[in-house]
């Protein structure tokens, strides 16, 4: 197992026209390669962001035949050589009306290594008035996913779970080092919670976190707040997004993880709630 691990969020600004957004993905995913990176991470919505009719059309299976995005996702995933965790992405669902929200691991072969389906759906009225019902769009997960990369342990989440930090006690208690949080977190709560957050998720977990957001307006009074990020276990901002498109790296050293962990063993502590994946 190597104790560093290249790591790439990439940050995109999303719309209704899919090919144009894997267009995008494939762009910043090739910038990634140049850096490096051997686990890439995409943001929540990568693929479309738009009308939730929209996003039923487009669902697909992550079985049998790919469609357009799995079959792209794939392709990035063996032209780069990396593992590419393709954030959040709607997949088909027993409700034919309610696809899940999945985020989906490729290996550099192209195959799926890992799944894992989003768990808090997002319900709430943003202080602009814009209402955002996520659950009556789309189904909710019910299982914690923590996979393998390269000999690293990494527990999956999308966006609104950031907020729920007994799944990352389940991702830890499952082994996890490196926590991914693809993201669309909005400007509103962004500007306030997106560091907060990540940073308490990290401290309390003792591990890192590669955090992917959406930047920017799309449309309809939905804004992203971008600022995607690397946390190192202490809580440290180590790589930041500005407010653009574009790409943060940064090397993760497990071997931090582990300093951290012996030295202040808050983990072996528990009193409460030691549960397993």
């Amino acid at each position: 197992m190597a104790s560093v691990l290249r790591v790439c969020a990439v940050q995109l600004n999303s719309g209704e026209n899919v090919s144009a957004n894997l267009e995008a993905c494939e762009e910043w995913v090739g910038k990634a390669k140049q850096r490096g990176a051997k686990f890439v991470v995409l943001p929540e919505n990568f693929a479309y962001f738009g009308a939730e009719a929209g996003k039923r059309k487009i669902a697909e299976s992550r079985e049998g035949t790919p469609g357009q995005i799995r079959s792209t996702l794939a392709h990035l995933a063996v032209e780069n050589s990396v593992y590419l965790l393709a954030g959040g992405w709607p997949e088909r669902s027993p409700d034919e009306d309610r696809p899940y929200n999945a985020a989906t691991l490729f290996a550099p072969s192209g195959s799926i290594v890992a799944h894992y389906r989003k768990i808090h759906l997002f319900d709430v009225t943003l202080p602009n008035g814009v209402a955002l019902t996520e659950s009556a769009s789309t189904a909710p997960g019910t299982s914690v996913t923590v996979c393998d990369v390269l000999g690293t342990k990494v527990g999956l989440s999308i966006c609104y779970d950031l907020r729920f930090p007994e799944l990352y006690r389940a991702l830890v208690d499952g082994g996890a080092q490196l926590l991914a949080v693809p993201s669309a977190f909005t400007l509103e709560t962004g500007k306030d919670h997106w560091a907060l957050l990540n940073r308490a998720r990290a401290v309390e977990s003792q591990c890192w976190v590669v955090a992917a957001n959406q930047w920017g307006s799309h449309g309809k009074g939905r804004n992203t707040y971008g600022h995607s990020m690397v946390v190192d276990p202490w809580g440290a901002i180590v790589a930041e997004a500005s407010d653009r498109v574009g790409i943060v790296v940064a090397d993760v050293d497990l071997s931090l993880s582990q300093q951290i962990r012996a030295r202040l063993p808050c983990l072996d502590h528990r009193r409460l709630g030691r549960g397993t994946v």
